[in-house]
């Protein structure tokens, strides 16, 4: 059975539940939009189950299992924890996880309207997460790396978007900068890695949860200090950088250019979504042009 094969439905959720955890089979189960390589179904009011879908190996869910319940307590946000895990089985040949429900909006189909407070509080959040994490936490392959390394990835989204009223050489000039900035010379410290609007959710005006661990790592913050321009509205950058305290220049300069990065790479999932390809998500395409917008405009 191939990934294309596998149709996730109520009906399979709940034969999996009565096959290995069926004290849960009877919660209500309704399918949560979004998701890719895993695809998320709420049960009842205060969990959720995650199927892997288009992840040919378990990896993720498997790191999410072991790593999420370390880092939950010392978070000031709610992240989803593991608290019963499904194996492979006749009926579904991947892993599939039962975790804790954030409550909010996704910020892709939300809002925020209190930016000081989202400002405070992302810089809060990752001030507790960016704790030197032990020798045995996960490297990553596909996040983590300099900019420098990272300059294929970069021209392909930048060839894949309409740049529109962008200019070309703007964007290629933050792009420069970030890939001459000097390299993390710190400790191997926690990063979520994947810090889109997609990946927090949002509850009256500010941010209220962070989601979606599948890139979790220890390595360069500058991959979540991206986030200054990606989550957070017009002028919040500034605020956030202030209230973090702990970003020298040159990793300001990485996580600008990585931000220029990951904004292109909405743009491209936007396109794909307005042509019918699969993967796209039509409403990405504004969110990545207003994060570019802000990333060219600086602190």
């Amino acid at each position: 059975m191939i990934e294309s094969e596998i149709e996730i439905s109520e009906d399979l959720i709940r034969d999996l539940l009565w096959e290995q955890h069926p004290d849960l089979a009877e919660l209500p189960i309704r399918e949560v939009e979004g998701g890719w390589g895993n695809q998320m179904w709420r049960l009842g009011d205060e969990l959720a189950v995650r199927m892997q879908r288009m992840e040919k190996l378990p990896d993720s869910q498997l790191k999410e299992r072991r790593w999420l319940p370390v880092l939950a307590p010392r978070l000031p946000l709610p992240i989803p924890t593991p608290v019963r895990s499904g194996a492979p089985s006749e009926r579904f040949p991947k892993v599939w996880t039962v975790m804790t429900w954030v409550e909010g909006t996704p910020l892709d189909h939300g809002s925020i309207t209190r930016g000081d407070h989202a400002a405070d509080t992302l810089a809060a959040f990752l001030k507790a997460l960016h704790a030197e994490a032990p020798a045995d936490a996960p490297d990553s392959s596909a996040f983590g790396a300099h900019p420098r390394k990272c300059t294929d990835g970069f021209e392909s989204f930048l060839q894949a978007v309409d740049l529109g009223g962008f200019a070309e050489d703007d964007i290629r000039a933050v792009w420069d900068d970030a890939v001459m900035a000097p390299e993390w010379g710190g400790p191997r410290v926690w990063v979520h890695g994947d810090l889109h609007p997609a990946n927090v959710v949002v509850a009256d005006g500010t941010l209220a949860g962070v989601i979606d661990f599948d890139a979790v790592f220890a390595g360069d913050p500058a991959w979540d200090l991206m986030a200054a321009w990606l989550l957070l509205p017009a002028g919040g950058a500034a605020r956030f950088f202030n209230s973090y305290a702990q970003a020298d220049e040159a990793a300001v300069r990485r996580a600008r250019g990585l931000a220029a990065m990951k904004s292109l790479f909405l743009m491209a999932m936007g396109r794909a979504g307005d042509r019918g390809l699969p993967g796209g998500k039509p409403h990405w395409g504004p969110v990545g042009r207003s994060a570019l917008d802000r990333v060219l405009k600086g602190l």
